[in-house]
């Protein structure tokens, strides 16, 4: 029986002829994987397989990328039921993804060590809004009213919990799920 799973992939930039949603497909495809099929141009595939261990698909995906296309950076990977429950837990209750606020989801690598207690934004245009144990996701609302002074909210989050993360929007983390399920 399959799985479907998303794969969520740092360091994409899309004007990189070598990191086209094209290519990327195909090294998931090379995989062996099924349904195949990308979210944007930013680094998101989902895709169907056999059930499987996560932390080692994340490390058979980045070796197949590293390999194929010379993409160094980090793979996270999880499955639609994970994604699908926490969109249902809703964390940004009555808020919506803007132009001016960005409702975000900071992914940990599966295995990752996830924090015992967050760490305080100093800057008062980012709300931490919490941990989510279950997706090992860090949930954060950024205000991005004034686009010349968004916080550098990146540099913090990876200062504070490392580079085996990946942020994506919570409008990108709808239609990942979305995908996901058509």
């Amino acid at each position: 029986m399959s799985t479907r799973y998303a794969a969520l992939l740092r360091g994409i930039a899309p004007s990189n002829p070598s990191m086209t949603n094209d290519k990327l497909r195909a090294v998931f495809e090379g995989l062996g994987f099924d349904r195949v099929a990308s979210v944007l141009a930013s680094g998101n595939i989902v895709f169907s397989a056999r059930k499987a261990g996560v932390p080692a698909l994340e490390r058979r995906i980045q070796r197949a990328l590293n390999g194929a296309l010379g993409i160094p950076g980090g793979t996270i990977v999880r499955e639609h039921a994970e994604l699908r429950a926490l969109l249902d837990r809703d964390p940004f209750p009555g808020l919506t993804h803007g132009r001016g606020t960005y409702l975000t989801a900071t992914f940990l690598k599966d295995g990752a060590q996830a924090p015992d207690r967050l760490s305080e934004q100093s800057d008062p245009r980012t709300q931490v809004v919490g941990f989510d144990e279950s997706a090992r996701v860090f949930l954060a609302v950024i205000d991005n009213s004034d686009p010349g002074s968004t916080p550098d909210f990146m540099s913090w989050l990876e200062k504070t919990y490392g580079a085996d993360i990946t942020t994506r929007t919570w409008l990108t983390v709808q239609r990942i799920v979305k995908k996901l399920e058509s």
